[in-house]
């Protein structure tokens, strides 16, 4: 799998989380966070955040000097999610995050080890 692609799947695993930075609703319809709820400032943060590793992804993606410090952004924002997630008992309302974050790990796996030079580019 090319880098260009690898880079492109993971930006589109975290597009969607980002996009709602720009849309309330869809934070409420992610999250189930209403926007009268003090946690909804969490949660869009949460979203701003996602924006940052989602531009990670795509300027990995078309500049390979960027893809090392995009590896670990994304396996940071990755990993701990899942970590926390496991932590928390697996619920099942987050099931579907766990699952979408699980199947991008082989990318992400794939990504950084290129990106730190330990299988071919």
């Amino acid at each position: 799998m090319p880098q260009l692609i690898a880079w492109l799947i993971l930006a589109a695993v975290h597009a969607m989380p980002a996009f709602a930075f720009f849309r309330r609703a869809q934070m409420q319809t992610l999250y189930g966070v209403a926007p009268d709820n003090p946690l909804f400032l969490l949660v869009h943060h949460r979203a701003g955040l996602f924006v940052a590793v989602f531009s990670a992804c795509i300027a990995a993606a078309f500049h390979p000097a960027s893809r090392q410090l995009a590896s670990v952004v994304v396996a940071i924002s990755m990993m701990s999610f899942l970590w926390l997630w496991w932590q928390a008992g697996s619920p099942a309302a987050l099931g579907k995050i766990a699952r979408v974050d699980l199947l991008g790990l082989p990318v992400l796996t794939y990504a950084a080890l290129a990106a730190f030079g330990v299988i071919p580019r």
